[in-house]
Formats: structure tokens, sequence, C-alpha cells
């Protein structure tokens, strides 16, 4: 319930923050600034992130195909 509360608080701030009337900030224009800044960083994270998973991707494969190989090789000596 409180997150619930906080997030409401929140969505009203932001938006009084960015309105372009006589009696709020009128931030609109420095928030949008800010997110043409944060653009390119967030493109950034974001493709590291998705580099790092695409490797651990990789390597759970390969550690999941040795498993198999050796589930087969140990079935193999058990039927002979």
């Amino acid at each position: 319930m409180t997150a619930l509360v906080v997030g409401i608080v929140l969505v009203l701030l932001a938006v009084y923050l960015v309105l372009p009337v006589s009696w709020s900030p009128q931030w609109g224009n420095s928030v949008l600034e800010f997110l043409k800044g944060g653009i390119p960083l967030g493109a950034l994270m974001i493709g590291l992130l998705a580099i790092f998973i695409g490797i651990t991707d990789i390597k759970d494969r390969m550690e999941a195909k040795k498993e198999e190989e050796k589930e087969k090789s140990e079935k193999k000596e058990q039927t002979e």
C-alpha cells in the first residue's frame, strides 16, 4: 500500500514539474535535454548487459553440451 501511495505522489510530482503553466516550475525543456543526454548512456548500459547475457548463454550451452556428452558416455559404459 505504501508503495502505491509513493508511486502516485511521485507521478503527480513529475507531472507538476513539467507542466507548461505559470504556477509550475516548467522543467519540461530541462527534462527533455536530460533525456537526450541519457539516451546514449542508456543504450551503452543495455548493450553491455546484452553482451554479458550473451556470453553467459554461450557458456551455459557449452557446459550443457559437455554434461550431455558425459551422460552419454556413462550410459555407454553401463550398457557395455
